[in-house]
């Protein structure tokens, strides 16, 4: 029913656009030569206004197909509609703004509100937001949108080991500032948070994104404590952007109506990311590093880590730049992605032997963007993952092509 009533408010909200005269719609667009850091990501989006209305919408969609094999077995031929992302943002009044971001993932089966805060200005350095805030851990889960990258698949790291599109009802403050070639920005927020599914789940395993399936931590808290999140990030025109960021908070039920269950026991994960374009090749390079430790109890096999770590590295090099197929300054690209994941750091303490449950790939890439919001982009993922035993790896090989664009 409530898919139902989604679509019908979708469909009348078209009507209603269809109704609009066209010369009243102005489309705003990425301006590609200024400088951001990764915290602007939230509304350094292409939106389209109609005239004077106070409200802006705009949105994303990605499809994808893709034909992989693990070992020699593969399920053929695959077609997915990953997701449709719609935007919707409001200039309040002076120095109040509004900004939703509503997902449908697997064709409608997943409807999310991912961000929808209110944000006050006191101060460019003091801003209020409040609502379902985006956690700034890293720099993939605030800056995820399909079109900005050149692979159709989001980093393993981001997904299978932080929660990605990871969100929680909050507040919290935020601001930057610049001085010529120097850019600051912070953010702090205390929100919602983890509970005990991060390491009583299906997986058999210390798995942080299982806690994005209680749709109850926007309403309270499994532990009744804030998680705490930091970031900073500096950014120099020439070097590129560097961001650190702390993500923690006590994740258990350690106490309820009054009779202690547990002790209380902590989520810590810190991640550093940068990006920079190299100045002459236009070469972009972007990737992070994130370190979790999860105090797991005494009683947990060993199959549950207490200690995890991961990351990516994006490398684009544009190799033709030009008028192609009536696109003005269409851009082909050639790109490579190389990740891995160690979900259980460690040895086995009777052996001491070195625990396995790790992942690496490399996925090659080539992408087109007749304009920056649009992305037609082909992937072979090369894959090797090991079990919790360190057996002989299990190899995924196999190919992937995705278009993703704004609108």
């Amino acid at each position: 029913m409530k898919h139902i009533i989604t679509i019908s408010i979708l469909f009348l909200s078209a009507l209603s656009y269809a109704q609009i005269d066209s010369t009243l719609i102005n489309r705003t667009k990425i301006d590609s030569t200024e400088q951001h850091l990764n915290m602007d990501a939230v509304y350094n989006r292409p939106f389209l206004n109609y005239g004077k209305v106070p409200v802006s919408v705009g949105g994303y969609v990605e499809v994808n197909w893709q034909h992989l094999g693990t070992d020699g077995v593969s399920e053929g031929h695959q077609f997915q509609m990953r997701r449709m992302t719609i935007f919707v943002a409001s200039s309040i009044g002076k120095k109040l703004k509004f900004l939703s971001e509503i997902e449908f993932e697997e064709g409608g089966k997943e409807i999310a509100i991912e961000f929808a805060s209110l944000d006050v200005e006191f101060h460019p350095l003091i801003n209020l937001r409040g609502g379902i805030i985006m956690n700034p851990i890293g720099a993939f889960n605030q800056n995820h949108d399909g079109p900005k990258w050149e692979f159709t698949d989001r980093p393993i790291s981001a997904t299978q080991m932080l929660p990605a599109t990871w969100s929680n009802a909050g507040f919290g403050l935020f601001g930057k500032t610049y001085k010529n070639d120097w850019m600051f920005g912070y953010e702090v927020y205390l929100t919602g948070g983890f509970d005990n599914s991060i390491i009583d789940n299906t997986k058999n395993k210390t798995f942080l994104p299982a806690a994005k399936e209680n749709e109850e931590r926007f309403e309270e808290s499994a532990s009744g404590t804030p998680l705490t999140t930091a970031k900073i990030a500096i950014r120099h025109s020439k070097f590129g952007e560097i961001g650190l960021s702390y993500m923690g908070g006590i994740y258990n039920t350690f106490e309820k109506d009054g009779i202690v269950l547990d002790e209380k026991r902590r989520v810590n994960v810190f991640a550093i990311d940068y990006n920079t374009t190299l100045p002459k090749l236009k070469t972009f390079i972007t990737g992070e590093w994130a370190w979790v430790n999860v105090d797991v109890p005494d009683t947990y096999t060993q199959q549950y880590g207490n200690k995890q770590h991961g990351g990516f590295l994006d490398i684009v090099q544009p190799v033709l730049k030009r008028k192609m197929f009536d696109w003005e300054n269409a851009t082909l690209n050639l790109a490579c992605r190389f990740e891995y994941v160690d979900w259980n750091v460690g040895n086995f303490t009777e052996t001491g032997d070195n625990i396995g449950d790790e992942l690496w790939s490399i996925i090659p890439a080539i992408s087109f963007r007749p304009l920056p919001q649009t992305v037609f982009r082909l992937n072979y993922r090369i894959q090797s993952q090991r079990d919790i035993l360190n057996n002989a790896p299990s190899k995924t090989r196999g190919f992937s092509f995705g278009i993703s664009s704004y609108f």
